[in-house]
C-alpha cells in the first residue's frame, strides 16, 4: 500500500489531528525545545501514546453503541442528579473552553498570516478592531456553514499534511544533533521543566477530541466490523501529529534567537539556515495550525451541545450551526476587540483539566461493561493500561487546578 492510497483511506483521524495541534500546541512545543532542548520528547511520546489508547475506546464505543459520548452520557440510567451534574459541567468546559480556545487559534492563525499580509487594526469606540482576526473568524463560520463535511474533511487534511510538511522539513533542515534527540526519548524531569511537561500532555490528550472522534466514527463507519479500520486510522493520525509535535520542539530547540515570546519568533533564529525563507515556512505553519483548530473547536462543540441537548447533530442542521455560531462568535468578539479573556482561559482550564479524568475514567469504565459494549469491551490487559492512562489524566487534572487557583504559590 502506497503512500497515497494510504491517506486516501483514512477515515475522520486526521481532523484529531487537526484539532490538538493548534497555536497552542506549536507555542508549547516551540517554547519547550527553546527552554529545554530535546529532554521533553519522551513526553511527548507518552501524550502520543495515551492520546490513541483513548481516542481508540471512544471511537469503538461509537461504533459499537451508534452513539457518541455526549448522547451516551444523556442516557445513562442512574442518579439522575449525578447524570445532571455530569452534563452541566460537560456544557460547560466544552462550550466555554472551546470559545476561548477559539479565540486563540484566530489569534494565532492571524499571527501566521501576517508574515505573508499583516491585516490593518481599527479602533473602534476605543476598542481595537483587528480586520485579520475578524476576516479568518468568518472564514471559519462560513466553511461550518455551508456544512459540506467531505469537502471540510478533505480541506483539514490537506492542511494538516502541509503543516506536517511544512514543520517536519523545517526541523530536518535544522540538522539536529541526533544523538541528542534520541536521548530527548529517556524520561527525565526537574521542577523546572515540570509545568512544561505537564502543558505538553495536556496540549496532546483533548477532551473535546474524545467527544469528537465518537461522533465522527459512528458517521463514517457501519458498525464493530470496521474496528481495524478505525484502529489504523486513529494510529497513523495521532502518529503524525505527534510526529508534527515533535518536529516543532526540534525547531524550537535549534533556534538562536535571543528572545522568544511566540512561535513566530523562532524564524528569527533559523535565519541561518532558511535567510529569509524562514519566516514562510514557520508562518504557514502556524497558519494551518491555527485555521485547522478554528474549525475543529466549534466542531466538536456542536457535536457535544446539540448531542447532551437531544438535538440534531447533523452538519447542517438548525441546531449544529446555532452551537458552532455561538462558539465562533465568542472566539470572533475576543480576538477581534484585541480583548484578552485571561479570566476565561482560566475557567476553561480548570474546566478541562477536572473534566478530562471524569471523561477518561467514564469511557474506560463503559468500555469494561458487557451489558453496553458485549464482547468489544476491553481486555485485562488494555483495562489495566487505560487505568495507568487515567492516572496520569488525574495528576493532569490536579496540576491544572492547582496552577489555576494557584494553590500553593
Amino acid at each position: 500500500m502506497n503512500l497515497k492510497s494510504v491517506f486516501k483511506n483514512l477515515g475522520p483521524g486526521p481532523i484529531i489531528t487537526a484539532a490538538f495541534i493548534g497555536p497552542g500546541t506549536v507555542t508549547v512545543c516551540t517554547l519547550a525545545g527553546v527552554n529545554f532542548g530535546f529532554t521533553l520528547l519522551w513526553a511527548l511520546a507518552l501524550s502520543v501514546v495515551s492520546t490513541v489508547i483513548l481516542q481508540e475506546i471512544s471511537g469503538r464505543l461509537g461504533l459499537v453503541t451508534g452513539k457518541d459520548l455526549s448522547q451516551l452520557i444523556r442516557v445513562q440510567r442512574g442518579n439522575s442528579i449525578l447524570r445532571f451534574f455530569t452534563m452541566s459541567l460537560i456544557l460547560l468546559a466544552i462550550g466555554l473552553g472551546n470559545a476561548a480556545y477559539e479565540s486563540g487559534n484566530i489569534s494565532g492563525t492571524n499571527l501566521g498570516m501576517q508574515v505573508f499580509w499583516a491585516a490593518p487594526t481599527y479602533r473602534l469606540l476605543g476598542l481595537e478592531l483587528q480586520l485579520g482576526n475578524l476576516l479568518l473568524g468568518l472564514l471559519a463560520f462560513g466553511l461550518l456553514w455551508q456544512g459540506n463535511y467531505k469537502a471540510l474533511e478533505r480541506a483539514l487534511v490537506s492542511l494538516v499534511i502541509l503543516m506536517s510538511l511544512a514543520f517536519t522539513a523545517t526541523a530536518f533542515f535544522t540538522n539536529p544533533d541526533w544523538s541528542e534527540v534520541f536521548a530527548g526519548f529517556i524520561p527525565e524531569w526537574t521542577d523546572a521543566n515540570l509545568p512544561t511537561l505537564v502543558a505538553l500532555i495536556g496540549t496532546t490528550v483533548v477532551p473535546y477530541n474524545l467527544f469528537l472522534y465518537a461522533s465522527l466514527a459512528k458517521n463514517r463507519w457501519s458498525g464493530p466490523q470496521d474496528l481495524p479500520e478505525m484502529r489504523r486510522d486513529i494510529a497513523i493520525s495521532i502518529g503524525l501529529g505527534g510526529i508534527v509535535s515533535m518536529a516543532i520542539l526540534v525547531v524550537g530547540a535549534s533556534n538562536t534567537s535571543a528572545e522568544i515570546t511566540s512561535a513566530l519568533d523562532v524564524s528569527k533564529g533559523l535565519a541561518g539556515v532558511f535567510g529569509n525563507f524562514a519566516p514562510y515556512f514557520i508562518g504557514f505553519g502556524l497558519l494551518a495550525a491555527g485555521l485547522t483548530s478554528s474549525i475543529t473547536a466549534p466542531l466538536a462543540a456542536g457535536f457535544v451541545i446539540c448531542g447532551i441537548m437531544g438535538w440534531d447533530q447533523s452538519i447542517r442542521s438548525t441546531s449544529m450551526r446555532i452551537s458552532m455560531g455561538i462558539i465562533v462568535g465568542m472566539g470572533l468578539i475576543f480576538s477581534s476587540l484585541g480583548i484578552k479573556p485571561v479570566q476565561l482561559i482560566s475557567l476553561a482550564q480548570l474546566a478541562n483539566g477536572v473534566l478530562l479524568p471524569l471523561i477518561a475514567g467514564w469511557i474506560i469504565w463503559i468500555a469494561t461493561q458487557k451489558s453496553i459494549v458485549g464482547d468489544y469491551r476491553n481486555k485485562p490487559a488494555q483495562s489495566i493500561l487505560a487505568v495507568v492512562i487515567w492516572l496520569v489524566t488525574l495528576l493532569l487534572g490536579i496540576k491544572s487546578s492547582v496552577t489555576v487557583l494557584g494553590i500553593g504559590g
